[in-house]
C-alpha cells in the first residue's frame, strides 16, 4: 500500500508539472501508475545490487538485520565479474551484459607487468588480469557446513535464516605483492565453534550496511529475489593476485568454485531500494 501511494504521488506530480490533467500521450495518472507497477516487482522486499554512494530508497519492507559476520556461520564464498555494486572505488560502467557491471576506477592505469597473463592454463575461469571481480562471503544463522551454492546456507530444519554478505571488490593483477586470495578462504577454519573465513579484507573503507536481496544475472527490476539479506559492502577496491585465484581453484575448495559468475545489473528504482541508515 505504501509503495502504491508513493507511485500515485509521483504520477500526480508528473501530471502537475505538465500543467494539465493528462500526460503528453493523453494517458491519465492511473495509466502511468499501472505501467510503472508492471515494470517493477513491487511485491518483493528491497533488492541488490545498488549504488552504495546513495542512501536514498523508498522500500520500507522491514526485516531483522543480521548479526556481525563473526557471530554467524560462513556458508559460501563466490565471485562475480565485474562488480555488481557501484561504489566510490568502482564506478566505471562496463556494459549491461551478464558479465557487465562496474570496474575498479584504477583498471585503466595498470602496468604491463600487472596485466601480463600467467603462463599455462587458467584454473579459475571467466577472469583475466585487468578484470574487476566482486567477492561475496555469505554467512547464515543456520547450523550448517560450508559448501557449494547458496543452498548450503539453508537446511531442512532452518529454511528462513538470517543472511549476511560481506563484499569486497578486487582488481585482478599478476603481482605476488597484491592480496593473496587464499588468505580469505575458509579451509576448514573454525572460530569459537563457528565456520569462518581465515580473514576478511581490511583497509578498503568502512563497509556500507543495508537491507537487500541475493543477486546474480537471473534477476532484474522485473524479476526480483525473495531472499532477505543484510549487506556489508566495502567502498574501495583492492588488488588481488590472479595466481592466488588459480591456486584457490586448484585447491579443491569446498565451494567447488572454479569460475567467476555473472552479474545482476544495478537496481536503480527507488521503490526497490531500502534507505541506508
Amino acid at each position: 500500500m505504501k509503495n502504491k501511494l508513493l507511485l500515485a504521488l509521483t504520477a500526480t506530480a508528473l501530471v502537475a508539472c505538465q500543467g494539465a490533467d493528462k500526460t503528453e500521450t493523453g494517458k491519465d495518472a492511473s495509466d502511468t501508475i499501472e505501467k510503472v507497477s508492471a515494470d517493477l516487482c513491487l511485491d518483493m522486499g528491497p533488492q541488490t545490487p545498488r549504488d552504495i554512494s546513495s542512501v536514498a530508497g523508498l522500500n520500507l519492507a522491514d526485516f531483522p538485520m543480521a548479526p556481525t559476520s563473526d557471530a554467524m556461520n560462513l556458508c559460501n564464498i563466490h565471485t562475480h565479474t565485474n562488480a555488481e555494486h557501484k561504489g566510490p572505488g568502482f564506478s566505471v560502467f562496463v556494459n549491461d551484459s551478464d558479465y557487465g557491471g562496474y570496474a575498479c576506477n584504477d583498471s585503466g592505469s595498470l602496468t604491463d607487468a600487472e596485466l601480463k597473463m600467467p603462463e599455462g592454463d587458467m584454473a579459475f575461469g571467466k577472469v583475466k588480469t585487468g578484470d574487476t571481480i566482486e567477492v561475496h562471503w555469505v554467512h547464515t544463522s543456520c547450523d550448517i557446513t560450508p559448501g557449494e551454492g547458496l543452498g548450503s546456507c539453508l537446511s531442512d530444519t532452518c529454511t528462513d535464516p538470517l543472511l549476511r554478505v560481506e563484499a569486497q571488490t578486487f582488481l585482478v593483477v599478476n603481482d605476488s605483492s597484491a592480496a593473496n586470495f587464499m588468505d580469505f578462504d575458509y579451509s576448514g577454519n573454525n572460530a569459537v565453534g563457528l565456520h569462518q573465513p581465515k580473514s576478511l579484507p581490511a583497509g578498503t573503507g568502512a563497509p556500507v550496511v543495508f537491507r537487500g536481496s541475493t543477486t546474480g544475472p537471473s534477476y532484474d527490476q522485473k524479476t526480483c529475489s525473495p531472499m532477505k539479506v543484510t549487506w556489508s559492502v566495502r567502498p574501495q577496491c583492492m588488488k588481488v593476485d590472479i595466481n592466488s585465484l588459480n591456486a584457490w581453484a586448484k585447491s579443491g575448495n569446498v565451494f567447488k568454485e572454479k569460475k567467476s559468475h555473472g552479474v545482476r545489473q544495478l537496481v536503480t528504482a527507488p521503490e526497490l531500494l531500502s534507505p541506508i541508515q
